[in-house]
């Protein structure tokens, strides 16, 4: 490989030697015939052979030496300008091919090369970021379904491991097969979300807008939820204003909601309150979706909208990181907007913005 490698940069230096050489020669010889042209015709000089003939030679041995000097400065010219950038790339590029998503090229000197490599190292290490932030969403992404698929199983078996004794009494035995119900829906849960957000991710879902009337989309999606406030003791408080049209994908949003009124409700404690309000300005329908529960601080504020992102980084509270991440992506594909404000112990308060009729 390295003797193949030699006989590529002998022959590619041979090649621009005699690209120099026969420029040399070219230039050379033409400013020679008009130099001797110019001074015979001036000088009244008659050029003997033996004259042509020593010019000839000396003018050749020139063309020799100017085209070696050429080609020796144009090699250093491009070990220093071509070369060792595009060895500086080209080795940083093989550790991406290797996983090393760390590697980062140093911007070159402004003196002595050309500008564009710059630009190209600038793509280089802003496209080196992104496939590291992509590796570590990745590795998280595997950490976190690893994680939240080990707690279900691990509670379907150890409670079906129990519910297998003979001494079990009824009640035991209906409390460990609720058990093992509620965490096999979480499962299946889980995976739902997991199949539509990457749907929506790669979009495979294209909006189906249609105008329709959102104040009793709202309206629709809370009453899903009224088991849940009755058993719960939470407060409703509710502010929808009526006839706010939009054009939108019914079905796309109905997941927004549902995944905010049950985010609501699932970290209002009893006696809470949950309050929905719907208001109309002139281009948008706003929607406000709040609750008195446990809030969070403005770190996990930031983070909110990740995918499998908890507060609760113990994972104790129901849930799985993905519903806010679904949110997030149907607002993003409508065209819309969401915001979260959010005070620790205090509770939290979701705005949604859509354009309207």
């Amino acid at each position: 490989m390295k003797k193949k490698n030699a006989l590529k940069r002998l022959l590619y230096g041979i090649q621009h030697y005699l690209v120099f050489f026969a420029l040399a020669a070219f230039v050379i010889t033409c400013c020679t015939m008009l130099f001797v042209s110019e001074l015979s015709s001036t000088l009244n000089l008659t050029l003997t052979q033996a004259n042509i003939n020593s010019a000839a030679k000396l003018t050749f041995a020139n063309v020799l030496l100017l085209s070696l000097i050429f080609t020796f400065v144009d090699a250093l010219r491009r070990k220093f300008t071509v070369d060792r950038p595009a060895k500086h790339i080209t080795q940083a590029a093989e550790k991406i091919m290797q996983g090393d998503f760390s590697v980062r090229i140093k911007p070159l000197s402004r003196f002595g090369t050309d500008d564009k490599f710059n630009e190209i190292t600038e793509c280089f290490n802003k496209m080196a970021e992104e496939l590291s932030s992509v590796e570590t969403l990745r590795t998280d992404f595997i950490a976190n379904v690893s994680h939240e698929m080990k707690t279900p199983l691990a509670v379907m078996q150890n409670y079906g491991t129990l519910l297998q004794s003979s001494e079990l009494s009824e009640e035991k035995r209906i409390e460990y097969a609720k058990a093992i119900t509620d965490s096999s829906r979480r499962l299946a849960d889980m995976m739902t979300n997991i199949l539509k957000l990457n749907r929506l991710e790669n979009q495979q879902i294209y909006p189906q807008a249609e105008e329709y009337d959102l104040a009793e989309q709202l309206c629709e999606c809370l009453l899903q939820y009224e088991s849940v406030w009755e058993n719960s003791g939470i407060e409703i408080n509710t502010d929808i204003a009526e006839d706010v049209i939009v054009k939108a994908d019914e079905e796309l949003l109905s997941l927004v909601w549902n995944n905010l009124f049950s985010n609501a409700f699932k970290f209002t404690g009893k006696g809470g309150t949950v309050s929905v309000s719907l208001t109309a300005t002139k281009h948008h329908a706003v929607v406000r979706v709040s609750d008195t529960g446990c809030g969070m601080s403005p770190e996990v504020g930031e983070h909110i909208f990740e995918k499998f992102y908890q507060g609760d980084t113990s994972h104790s509270t129901q849930g799985n990181g993905l519903g806010l991440a679904l949110v997030k992506r149907v607002v993003d594909i409508i065209g819309g907007e969401i915001s979260v404000e959010s005070v620790k112990g205090k509770g939290s308060s979701f705005t949604v913005k859509i354009r309207r009729l």
